[in-house]
């Protein structure tokens, strides 16, 4: 308890104007994130006037292209802190030692569930939550009179014949958790079998959200055939921010029963050579100021309580009240041998 008390004492000591002379020498720090990371312009500012430190984002593909990446550059990184590994990634990451360990202190004002996340190691800090779901056009159900499914096992249905679009879990992170999901509700032994009638029902695989979402879906802006798409809870405030012309409700809705809940973390590179600065940029992405940011850049749920969401994310952003989860170290273990038995279901 009392080196805890400590870290957070040095922690609001930076934040008030004094660091030690090992951080002031550090004037820059480079950020890894995936190609979605998209915060403010700006937002970076607070932390420089207050560090001398500035911070230069380096963009690197989607999740797991971000991490393999890590893993091949492990001790020796292109950057100093990585943002954007969840939890179907986490244990991965930790066992290939890409992180030097370091957990904010500032997770005193986060959710327990999400701290756990964290343990035993304490390698990362969590940043944000969010949960993978299958998104439905409200107007495309409405005009063909069909009531939009349920549940997982309704996807499956011949009502809903040729109408959902996923994405490869191979390539894809929301690809990914939506097959946990199922893997979570149809269990071991029932998971391939569900996923052999998903696509004799004419679910249609693409590599990625963007594929998916902008150009296959039918309730976004790529006007596509498919109105049910594997997508996120919090779309649809995302539909009404960025509609064209403006709209006071999201054309989308979100099928609560089908989400599997991340967890996205932000930890400091092994090898990095300014890891002190280091620990102060993750602190600075715990605080309320960048977690402030999240809702309406990223979509996603911040984990500091003491961060400020606005009303159109939480009048429009679904909640599910039991969404799936799995263990980081079941998902490690199994990953590769589910995402190649996926494969030889889906893309033969």
């Amino acid at each position: 308890m009392k080196k805890y008390i400590v870290s957070l004492l040095c922690v609001v000591a930076v934040f008030s104007g004094c660091a030690d002379n090992k951080v002031q020498a550090t004037k820059k720090l480079t950020l890894l994130a995936y190609d979605s990371f998209t915060p403010t312009k700006g937002i970076f500012s607070e932390f420089t006037k207050k560090t001398g430190i500035s911070v230069d984002v380096v963009l690197g593909g989607d999740t797991g292209q971000l991490i393999s990446k890590a893993i091949l550059t492990s001790g020796n990184p292109e950057g100093d802190v990585l943002w954007g590994v969840d939890n179907t990634f986490l244990t991965r990451a930790i066992n290939e030692k890409i992180f030097a360990p370091y957990t904010s202190p500032l997770t005193k004002n986060m959710a327990a569930d999400v701290i756990e996340l964290t343990q035993p190691e304490g390698a990362v800090t969590p940043v944000d939550s969010g949960d993978v779901c299958v998104n439905y056009d409200k107007k495309w159900f409405s005009e063909h009179n069909i009531t939009p499914p349920q549940s997982l096992a309704d996807l499956a249905l011949p009502s809903y014949k040729d109408l959902l679009v996923v994405q490869n879990p191979a390539s894809s992170s929301p690809g990914l958790a939506f097959l946990l999901s199922t893997i979570s509700s149809f269990g071991e032994n029932g998971w391939q079998s569900y996923w052999k009638k998903l696509r004799a029902n004419g679910a249609k695989v693409v590599d990625g959200w963007t594929e998916a979402y902008t150009i296959e879906f039918s309730g976004s802006s790529g006007k596509g055939a498919r109105p049910l798409v594997v997508s996120y809870a919090s779309s649809p405030p995302a539909e009404v921010v960025f509609s064209d012309p403006p709209v006071s409700k999201p054309p989308t809705g979100v099928i609560n029963t089908t989400c599997f809940h991340q967890v996205e973390f932000a930890g400091i590179l092994r090898g990095s050579k300014n890891e002190k600065a280091a620990k102060l940029l993750v602190d600075y992405l715990a605080s309320t100021t960048f977690q402030s940011d999240l809702p309406l850049t990223l979509f996603v749920n911040p984990v500091n309580k003491s961060a400020t969401i606005p009303d159109v994310f939480t009048s429009f952003a679904a909640r599910p009240a039991k969404p799936y989860t799995m263990d980081p170290d079941v998902i490690e273990k199994n990953r590769s041998t589910w995402v190649d038995t996926w494969s030889s279901i889906a893309l033969r």
